[in-house]
């Protein structure tokens, strides 16, 4: 499809351009965004969505001894084996702007006229004119954070010499549910005051008795297993051209995490978009001459759409969302930059749309 371009006439606009290094009179490809020898080349936005998952991972690693965890300790539901355990914790959804590279512009320079200031996105969205341009926030990028950073406690520094010369498996762990119960035993004459060594004040019974928590601990892991948890943020994009209901955005797996929409091992986690119909239905100016229209800037009125990220269970976002591509484009009358006024004007880099004009008439 061949690209659809216009030229914008600004008769006198304020000096230097923030779009490039590059002066008005380098040479560069057709429609390429930032100063050419016609002017200033611009792009209007596409909007996308960034839809941010974040996931626990809990680790499960069965303990030397879990096998007798039920007949020594009466302890259930102890895992014999190891195995991952996911959970969806949140889910947000980020529109983004990318060129529509349908919706290509150009500013055109009059002799003797200089040109304007032009804030432009790395990939050539219009974001500002006469005025700096509004940074564009950080989309989130995926990444993983450990959770639970106590050091874990290594069971075998608590093995006693009983233990270790044991001389199989079982017996170690039988040895290993006598030491535990004594562990209790001994706290629980501690905290009634019948212990043989009782503590001469508070802060060393305190210390004795946080020793005895921490031997139960380390040898409990050798029956129970040990878990560590950790939170990932993985991103998915999505680009809504249309309505649509029942999109398979990612998949869903409890043993793998969040995977990719054609990874059968999860179940499908669906997207729907719902044009709300906020816009009235475009009618021509009367009179709008397309000489008139040559001389305007463009920008985008978009519209509102309603998106839901769910499974057949449960939503995991709903909100609504402005899309340009549910909009439509606008003319900013070029006699806003004649010589009677300062405009200046600010666009939302997601969608094309205005976020601030000021026109002053000097002084």
């Amino acid at each position: 499809m061949r690209m659809r371009t216009r030229i914008i006439s600004l008769i006198a606009l304020l000096a230097a351009t923030t779009a490039t290094g590059m002066k008005a009179q380098t040479e560069v490809a057709a429609y390429q965004p930032g100063v050419t020898e016609e002017g200033i080349t611009y792009f209007l936005p596409h909007t996308r969505l960034l839809v941010a998952v974040t996931a626990t991972k809990t680790t499960h690693e069965p303990g030397e001894y879990a096998r007798f965890a039920r007949s020594y300790l009466r302890l259930a539901n102890v895992p014999l084996v190891a195995y991952d355990q996911w959970a969806i914790t949140s889910v947000e959804v980020i529109p983004y702007g990318v060129p529509d590279k349908t919706e290509a512009y150009t500013i055109k320079l009059k002799s003797k006229t200089s040109a304007p200031l032009v804030g432009l996105s790395r990939d050539g969205i219009l974001l500002s004119i006469n005025t700096p341009a509004p940074e564009i926030p950080a989309l989130p990028v995926p990444s993983v954070t450990q959770a639970d950073k106590k050091p874990r406690l290594n069971p075998a520094d608590y093995k006693t010499e009983e233990i270790l010369s044991a001389g199989s498996t079982t017996k170690m762990a039988e040895l290993t549910a006598d030491e535990i119960y004594d562990i209790r035993e001994n706290r629980s004459l501690l905290t009634k005051g019948q212990a043989d060594f009782m503590p001469q004040d508070g802060a060393q019974l305190k210390l004795m008795l946080a020793k005895l928590d921490e031997q139960e601990e380390a040898l409990l892991q050798l029956f129970k297993g040990t878990e560590s948890t950790e939170t990932h943020v993985m991103t998915f994009s999505y680009d809504p051209r249309k309505e649509a209901d029942g999109d398979v955005l990612f998949r869903f797996s409890p043993y793998l995490g969040p995977v990719a929409a054609d990874d059968l091992s999860g179940s499908p986690v669906y997207i729907s978009i719902k044009d709300l119909n906020t816009l009235p239905a475009t009618q021509p100016e009367a009179g709008n001459s397309k000489k008139k229209e040559a001389e305007d800037l463009r920008y985008i009125v978009p519209g509102q759409a309603q998106v839901r990220v769910y499974t057949p269970d449960r939503t995991l976002a709903e909100l609504n969302v402005p899309l340009a591509q549910f909009g439509h484009v606008e003319h900013l009358g070029g006699e806003l930059f004649n010589k009677k006024y300062t405009t200046r004007v600010t666009l939302f880099p997601e969608t094309g749309g205005i976020q601030r004009i000021d026109a002053e008439e000097p002084r």
